[in-house]
C-alpha cells in the first residue's frame, strides 16, 4: 500500500487537506501514487484530526510529507501553509475526498507548463456516485455577482473540450507558483468557501487565464466534510460572497451588476426564510459589514493591480445564472459546500 517512486526534480507540489478524513484518504493517497507523471510531492496538512490519520498515513504513506495542526484552522490557512512550504514550481490542491485519474497531474502540468499566461488549470470533476454526472468542469462568475460550478448536475458527455473559463474549483485544481507570489494565495478571512473564485477572480483581474482541463479527471464524493446546507455552509456561502463581489468587482461594474446582485440576495433570504434559517443568514451579512472597512482595504489593493479591460473583464461574465437556475435551491450558487 502507498509505494511511490518519484524523480528528483519537484516540478508540481500536491497540497491535500484534512480533518477526520482517515475513511477518504486511503482511496485518494492510492490514486496520487499511481500517477503516470513522477515530478511531484505530496503535502498533507492535517487539521487536527482525531481519528488516528497522521500516524496511519505516516505508516502506510511514508513518501506523504506530513504537517499537524493543533485545531481546525480552516481550509484556507491550511493550504497557505502547505504552500509556504512548498518546492514545486506549481501547487496541485486536491481534496482528501476524491479519487483521481492516472494522467490527472500530467495533463494539469502539461497544460499549465504551455503559457506563462495561464495561471490556473481546472480539472474535470465528477460524482465519485455517479460517474455519469458532472461536479464541475471549471467555475463561472455570473452578471449577478454569483460564482457557480460549469456544467454541474449535468451528464459527463459534455463539457469535452480544453477551454478558457472563469476559474477553478480548488477541491482539484493547479496553480502557477509565480502567480501566487504577484496575487497572493487564499484570503484567510474566508475561513472556507468561496475562497477559490476570489483567488481566479484575482488572478483574472492581474491579466492570468484559467483553462479548463477535460482530460484531468477527478471523482469527487460530494459533501463529505462540510455537509450540505449545513448552517456552517449558509453561513460561510453568505458572507463570502460579498466579500468576492466587493474585493474584486470595479466600480463601474459594481454600478452596473449591483441591480442583479440585490435580486440574488433577495432570493437567498427568501430561502433561508422558507428553510427556517432566517439568522444565519442576517449573522453572515452582519459580519460582511462588520468587515467592511477591512474588506475595503484588500479591494483596494486588488483594483491597482487590475490589467484587463472593463470590457474583458464583463465579457468573462455569465449573463444567465440566475435565469437558467429558476428553483429557489438551485440559486444558492457554487459557493455550496458541494465541492468540499
Amino acid at each position: 500500500m502507498g509505494h511511490l517512486k518519484l524523480k528528483p526534480e519537484i516540478e508540481v507540489s500536491v497540497i491535500i487537506v484534512n480533518w477526520d478524513g482517515r475513511h477518504h484518504l486511503e482511496e485518494c493517497l492510492n490514486a496520487l501514487a499511481g500517477q503516470t507523471f513522477r515530478g511531484f510531492e505530496t503535502i498533507l496538512i492535517d487539521n487536527g484530526s482525531q481519528d488516528g490519520s497522521v500516524s496511519w498515513v505516516r505508516q502506510y504513506f511514508p513518501w506523504v510529507r506530513v504537517i499537524v495542526l493543533p485545531e481546525n484552522t480552516g481550509f484556507c490557512y491550511a493550504n497557505n501553509l502547505g504552500y509556504a512550504l512548498s518546492k514545486g514550481r506549481f501547487i496541485a490542491l486536491l481534496n482528501n475526498d476524491t479519487k483521481v485519474e492516472p494522467d490527472w497531474l500530467f495533463s494539469l502540468y502539461n497544460q499549465i507548463k504551455k503559457d506563462e499566461r495561464i495561471g490556473i488549470c481546472a480539472s474535470r470533476i465528477v460524482c465519485y456516485d455517479n460517474p455519469n454526472i458532472l461536479d464541475a468542469a471549471g467555475d463561472g462568475y455570473d452578471f449577478s455577482g454569483v460564482g457557480f460550478r460549469r456544467g454541474h448536475g449535468e451528464n459527463t458527455n459534455l463539457f469535452r473540450h480544453c477551454e478558457v473559463v472563469f476559474g477553478a474549483c480548488a477541491a482539484a485544481a493547479i496553480y502557477r507558483k509565480s502567480m501566487l507570489k504577484e496575487i497572493g494565495f487564499f484570503d484567510e478571512n474566508f475561513f472556507a468557501i468561496g475562497e477559490d473564485i476570489d483567488l481566479c477572480f484575482r488572478a483574472k483581474i492581474a491579466g492570468y487565464q484559467c483553462v479548463y482541463v477535460p482530460k484531468a479527471v477527478v471523482y469527487h464524493k460530494i459533501s463529505q466534510t462540510i455537509g450540505v446546507e449545513s448552517d456552517f455552509q449558509i453561513y460561510q456561502s453568505r458572507r463570502n460572497v460579498e466579500y468576492v463581489y466587493l474585493k474584486n468587482m470595479p466600480l463601474p461594474l459594481i454600478l452596473l451588476t449591483l441591480p442583479m446582485h440585490m435580486l440574488y440576495n433577495l432570493l437567498t433570504f427568501f430561502q433561508a426564510l422558507t428553510e427556517g434559517r432566517p439568522l444565519v443568514f442576517l449573522k453572515a451579512k452582519w459580519n460582511f459589514l462588520i468587515n467592511f472597512k477591512k474588506v475595503c482595504k484588500k479591494r483596494k489593493e486588488i483594483q491597482a493591480q487590475r490589467k484587463v479591460s472593463l470590457k474583458e473583464l464583463l465579457s468573462s461574465f455569465s449573463k444567465n445564472y440566475l435565469i437558467k437556475r429558476s428553483k429557489l435551491e438551485m440559486v444558492s450558487n457554487r459557493f455550496s459546500a458541494d465541492k468540499r
